[in-house]
């Protein structure tokens, strides 16, 4: 081999990035993750200006389960509105922040594999969507009826919503649905990773089962059939994940 080839050959080399052996650093992954994070970070700041436009529309929206709203503090109007835009700013920048925190797991996958980063970002950004709004619109309305009944026993006592109470009960009873439902991708991948079997998920259905169901009778009313409709999807989520992992992945 002539000198020229052994240069280009040691060129081609160098050119290709080190995550494709799949071995990289401590100090290469962190680098990679801070820089991940940034990237998702300027992608919210983007999604948060786009959202500040239809900032009273989104206001509205999230407003429609109760109504009219008062706000008790001189700043808490403002503040709780820039808590929204910041909300509404990770939502349109799901997509970005999805395929950032997938791709940071890829020098784990073959070359090949990571083909399938194409499908995990719109998957995992349609069942965020699909996880917010079975919460919003099935689940929310219940439980707000539920907690509000409490105060409506009492004579003293009157249904008086504050603007940012009500948003922070909001986000924290809706955006852990869209983590849920994102169960199926992670079960998946973890088993791809060899991190989990179906072994194990098979050792753990009846607990998922169970805490399905209580769950289910935590976050709503004590109409059984609300408590069904809430542990089901969980349910069959998890069922999703197992039978791939298990007939198709193989492990």
């Amino acid at each position: 081999m002539t000198d020229n080839d052994k240069k280009s050959a040691q060129v081609e080399q160098d050119e290709v990035p080190a995550e494709d052996d799949g071995t990289m650093s401590l100090t290469a992954h962190l680098e990679e993750l801070r820089s991940r994070i940034i990237k998702s970070l300027l992608a919210v700041v983007v999604g948060s200006i786009v959202a500040y436009f239809f900032l009273d529309e989104i206001t509205n929206y999230l407003t429609l389960p109760v109504g009219k709203l008062y706000y008790m503090r001189p700043g808490e109007a403002f503040f709780t509105y820039l808590k929204i835009d910041i909300a509404a700013g990770f939502l349109i920048a799901l997509p970005v922040i999805f395929y950032h925190a997938w791709k940071f797991f890829l020098p784990a996958l073959t070359r090949t594999e990571r083909a399938v980063l194409g499908i995990l970002v719109p998957a995992s950004v349609i069942l965020f969507f699909v996880g917010l709004a079975f919460s919003f619109f099935l689940i929310l309305p219940v439980a707000l009826k539920f907690f509000m009944g409490f105060g409506e026993e009492t004579e003293n006592l009157q249904t008086l919503f504050s603007f940012a109470s009500y948003f922070e009960f909001v986000i924290l009873f809706v955006l852990p649905f869209g983590f849920v439902f994102e169960l199926p991708l992670v079960i998946i991948v973890l088993g791809k990773l060899g991190i989990l079997t179906s072994e194990i998920l098979g050792k753990y259905r009846r607990y998922v089962f169970f805490f399905s169901f209580v769950i289910g009778a935590l976050v709503t009313s004590p109409d059984v059939i609300t408590q069904i409709a809430v542990a089901i999807p969980v349910i069959l989520l998890y069922e999703v994940g197992y039978r791939v992992v298990k007939h198709i992945l193989r492990r």
